[in-house]
């Protein structure tokens, strides 16, 4: 039997991370299960924001990059991110949208491996990574081999130039056995690059014990940085010194304010970085992950399996026969942080459900997605979720003709 409301209260009082809610600004009455789109806004955040706005901008005006640190923000945001992706923070750098970081990423990649034809991607990939890879292929001449998902090993061979993958399936909440496809890749001659937008902060990730060759992710899901954070990149610090990035902006240069005429790359990570940092963005970014100091990836795993796991045992007690099947693996070791159900009606109960202040999201054709960010998703949240989702059903109210018609962002 999965656990009472009063034992999940227990729980949460009883959890290491029970003091980390309080960092956060969510609305009361309400169970935010939508981290893994948008993240909830850390309490650091707004006064860091109007210290930034006021006092940096304000009083400083140009003078904030150098007395207010602004140059630095790349790198010491970066450092923050670094022991969440198992790396060291001076091979970290933040700045672009993750479509520009993926770009500059895949064809650095595949000028690692010149004599090598082949671009391999999952097809049920997100598709922002999808639609890049298909254009670094056309601008390269390389072949987009979309692999099995199941068994994307399978599509490697000697052609192959870079295996790149999303470690946790956005749609399913399905995980990738890093190491092995990673190793998989090697032995195969080929280079592999991470996207890690739906696992920092909330799964493990080592990208050096898995001897990862890059990575990207996202910063606005489990991380929190706000709407349209930045993305952060990594590079292996034994191939900082042979990639070559196509997008050769002046702050990736080794003398920026030198202003020559001819590109020159920095050392390091610093070689990945195009324009001018958004500082407003970084300065949001920095705040919010204050929300991880002192916190073990072994604690946020275990909070986010327990939940996930208690989210899949209610709804298989409660919700029987109602026209849901759970699509996000059962076994830990191939499961995100998030839970996702196929439903028939998905749309119309993921809107019911929001109107009862349960927030998840909707993704084509028939998903219903719940993200379990452990800094602040507790038990009970979970219990009180799947309770109003039994209302939803026994009431018919995902059958509202309201609907019919889908908001622009489902």
């Amino acid at each position: 039997m999965p656990l009472s409301r009063d034992d999940a209260l227990a729980l949460d009082s009883a959890s290491p991370l029970a003091d980390r809610r309080a960092l956060f600004e969510l609305p009361e009455g309400k169970v935010y299960l939508c981290g893994n789109s948008l993240g909830a806004l850390p309490t650091a955040v707004p006064d860091r924001m109007a210290e930034t706005v006021r006092a940096e901008w304000g009083v400083e005006l140009v003078s904030g990059w150098n007395r207010a640190g602004w140059t630095g923000l790349v790198r010491s945001v970066g450092a923050r991110i670094a022991p969440l992706i198992g790396v060291s923070g001076r091979d970290v750098t933040v700045g672009d949208s993750t479509s520009v970081s993926l770009f500059k990423l895949l064809v650095a990649a595949a000028r690692l491996r010149p004599d090598r034809r082949a671009l391999v991607m999952e097809p049920t990939t997100f598709p922002t990574d999808g639609y890049v890879a298909q254009g670094v292929a056309r601008l390269l001449d390389l072949e987009l081999r979309w692999c099995d998902p199941a068994d994307p090993a399978a599509a490697l061979d000697d052609d192959v130039a870079v295996l790149a993958l999303t470690h946790v399936d956005f749609r399913t909440g399905a995980m990738f056995d890093m190491a092995a496809l990673t190793r998989a890749a090697h032995d195969a001659g080929a280079v592999a690059l991470w996207d890690l937008c739906h696992s920092a902060g909330a799964v493990p990730v080592d990208l050096t014990a898995v001897d990862a060759d890059l990575a990207v992710g996202c910063t606005y899901k489990y991380l929190n940085g706000g709407p349209g954070a930045p993305a952060f990149t990594w590079v292996a610090p034994r191939l900082q010194g042979q990639v070559e990035q196509p997008i050769t902006g002046w702050w990736g240069h080794r003398t920026p304010f030198d202003m020559p005429r001819e590109f020159e790359p920095a050392d390091g990570i610093a070689r990945m970085d195009v324009g001018t940092p958004p500082v407003l963005a970084l300065s949001a970014l920095d705040a919010a992950l204050t929300a991880f100091d002192g916190v073990s990836a072994d604690e946020l795993r275990a909070a986010s399996l327990s939940l996930t796991d208690l989210f899949i045992a209610l709804v298989d007690e409660r919700l029987d026969g109602q026209g849901f099947e759970v699509v996000t693996p059962r076994d830990h070791a191939r499961r995100g942080s998030q839970v996702s159900l196929r439903h028939p009606e998905a749309y119309g109960v993921v809107q019911a459900l929001i109107a009862r202040g349960v927030v998840g999201d909707f993704r084509v054709p028939d998903v219903a997605r719940f993200g379990f960010a452990p800094l602040y998703v507790r038990h009970v949240d979970v219990h009180d979720a799947v309770d109003r989702l039994v209302e939803v059903l026994a009431n018919d109210e995902h059958r509202d003709p309201a609907y019919s018609r889908r908001n622009a962002v489902t």
